[in-house]
């Protein structure tokens, strides 16, 4: 071994010796890698069940973070992971490399030539691998063991370290990820993770964690599409209740006559239609949290009976004299501005301060555009597996588009354009890596990529920028021209009109009319 590596190397044992960040350790451990081994592109990677999560990449498109690997579906992940010792694959391997078309040093698309992967063992126990890839052949092939025996031992005290530390942190904050929730809607209801590491998405996640070990009632608002059911559940699950149900109710879905039996339950013959007894969502969340997702909705007598059972934690039946006692933590979301409900009298005053005790605000995704790449690459990896692809690249000039475009329907709607783009790469791509480029994004209608595009498509005209006004005032001016230019396109057509925003049509006829835009329709006699 070279002295150079053997100083990389204890330059390596002294940093994971200090008070680092994880970030900075699994940095400076690929650094040390690279350092000792020559490589293209070094990933290090967390073993979650049958999934492998990056932590941290050098050399590999920015997008490869958002990724989440599915262990059986990537045959050569596959192999290192069923290994004790390194795996160095031969350059005419058949199996696919996992990051083909996806290494900085290389804008072709070719196949890695050469890659090498070490199982990361801590208690004979495997935490995570890390792998490295070159487009030089048989590079790796002459390394002695002794190094890659060091370089393994390092790279897992490194990742096993960080493992600990996070799991006594989740420990003392009653986190740990294991859900056990009552319906199968509340389970997969807009499944996934928290992505990102902007700054407000850092300071969300600081919000989460505070108020989830606490009882306290949480009023998540935010726009259509930014995520808040998958706030609450998250809250739900770092609580001390997540070994409890969970149960989701749609406010907006439930007829007013029925709202009380759906929340409270009914005996039978308490009225017509009523042919047996019904357990209500508040019994049924009991000892667990009930998520009351678009709690504006909810018409005001039915709000009066809801303040009732949370300032006394007691239901009373439909046809029922008794009262039952309940343990029931409150969750509501919103994507009104429910403060503004209440001056308007739209919404009580006296609920709203019981459901607010602790207001969570969810960025709209415009307000967090350095997430866009995660997102998109998480998307990749979920559509990768659902389309039946080897690979799924996103292109560098597509990543530059999406962080330009404003996103009114927020993640939701990067979700919806990554899925349509993936469908028109399959097609059009005869390669076994098929690429998101261009013109797949530039196929969707009205994408505009930034606000001067759309407003010139409006018919309006453009008012310069006035630092005086909010930017809340801004948006809904944009929002409302926007909305209005699609509706005027679809000749009046919600469903239409909604397809194409990427948007929910009753959220969107609620946007609509919150913004006062309204659409006539004629009636004309030949």
């Amino acid at each position: 071994m070279s002295d150079t590596n053997v100083t990389a190397l204890v330059g390596l044992a002294v940093d994971l010796t200090n008070s680092l960040t994880n970030k900075d350790r699994f940095d400076r451990l690929l650094t040390a890698v690279r350092q000792v081994i020559s490589c293209d592109a070094v990933v290090l990677l967390k073993r979650e069940g049958d999934v492998l999560t990056p932590l941290a990449q050098q050399g590999l498109t920015s997008d490869s973070l958002g990724r989440r690997f599915d262990v059986e579906s990537h045959p050569r992940l596959a192999e290192i992971c069923r290994a004790s010792l390194p795996v160095r694959f031969p350059a005419d391997s058949p199996l696919p490399d996992p990051y083909d078309g996806m290494l900085l040093t290389d804008d072709r698309d070719l196949p890695i030539h050469a890659c090498m992967g070490l199982p990361l063992l801590a208690d004979h126990r495997l935490v995570g691998v890390l792998t490295l890839d070159s487009m030089t052949p048989n590079i790796f092939d002459d390394i002695p063991k002794r190094t890659l025996d060091i370089v393994s031992a390092m790279s897992a005290a490194a990742l096993n370290t960080a493992m600990l530390l996070e799991q006594l942190e989740q420990r003392s904050q009653h986190s740990q990820q294991v859900v056990k929730e009552l319906t199968h809607e509340a389970l997969v209801k807009d499944g996934g993770e928290l992505i990102g590491d902007s700054k407000v998405m850092c300071q969300l996640i600081h919000e989460i964690n505070l108020v989830a070990p606490s009882d306290f009632s949480v009023l998540i608002e935010g726009e259509t599409g930014v995520g808040k059911e998958l706030v609450a559940r998250t809250i739900h699950q770092r609580s001390h209740r997540y070994q409890e149900p969970l149960v989701y109710v749609n406010c907006a879905a439930i007829p007013e006559g029925l709202v009380e039996s759906e929340l409270f339950g009914h005996v039978k013959g308490a009225f017509t239609g009523a042919d047996q007894h019904r357990i209500g969502k508040f019994k049924l969340a009991n000892k667990g949290t009930i998520f009351l997702d678009e709690i504006g909705e909810l018409p005001l007598i039915a709000q009066s009976k809801l303040l009732r059972a949370i300032q006394n934690q007691e239901v009373q039946p439909v046809g029922q004299d008794a009262v039952e006692k309940i343990d029931v933590r409150i969750l509501v979301a919103t994507n009104r501005t429910l403060k503004e409900e209440v001056d308007n009298q739209r919404f009580r005053a006296d609920l709203y301060h019981r459901l607010s005790v602790y207001p969570i605000k969810v960025p709209p995704l415009r307000e967090r555009q350095n997430d866009i790449t995660m997102l998109s690459g998480y998307f990749a990896e979920q559509l990768r597996r659902k389309l039946g692809l080897r690979q799924l690249v996103i292109d560098s000039d597509v990543l530059n588009r999406l962080q330009s475009y404003t996103w009114p329907g927020n993640i939701r709607e990067l979700e919806h354009v990554i899925s349509r783009a993936a469908l028109q790469a399959k097609a059009s791509s005869e390669l076994a890596i098929a690429k998101i480029t261009h013109q797949h994004i530039d196929y969707l209608p009205a994408l505009p990529t930034h606000l001067e595009a759309s407003e010139q498509a409006i018919s309006e005209p453009v008012t310069p920028v006035n630092a005086a006004v909010s930017l809340k005032l801004s948006t809904e001016s944009f929002q409302r021209r926007y909305i209005t230019q699609v509706l005027n396109d679809e000749k009046g057509n919600w469903s239409l009109s909604a397809k194409r925003l990427g948007v929910d049509p009753a959220n969107l006829r609620r946007l609509a009319k919150r913004l006062g835009i309204t659409v006539y329709k004629k009636i004309a006699s030949h």
